[in-house]
């Protein structure tokens, strides 16, 4: 599908009203769970929540994501060195640029893809 055809999508319980970023995402025991905030054509904001030790392998992405850490602690591998970043901390990952993501302990992040 191309980008101009991409249904977009909202999350609701944000839509004109304030959320606590933290409580719209829970741990869960040995996984990551996501949740897509906004998905439009231009871009994505979506929270995620690691469990202690869980892993995204590197990989590599054609825009620049932005990474706001909400709560807990993480290093993330962008282009093969190695980054601390812990609650309220932002960090940039170049497009097209190798990083992956290891929670150092429960940590849950916002991420920010501008598709330009």
């Amino acid at each position: 599908m191309s980008e101009e055809k991409r249904k977009s999508s909202v999350l609701q319980a944000c839509l004109g009203k304030g959320e606590r970023l933290a409580e719209l995402v829970e741990y869960a025991a040995d996984s990551i769970v996501s949740k897509t905030i906004l998905d439009k054509p231009v871009g994505t904001i979506t929270l995620f929540a690691f469990d202690k030790g869980q892993r995204l392998s590197e990989h590599t992405a054609p825009y620049d994501a932005v990474v706001q850490v909400i709560d807990g602690r993480a290093k993330l591998t962008i282009g093969g060195k190695e980054v601390s970043i812990s609650g309220g901390e932002i960090i940039i990952m170049p497009g097209n640029v190798p990083h992956a993501v290891r929670a150092e302990e429960r940590f849950k992040m916002l991420l920010t893809m501008i598709r330009a």
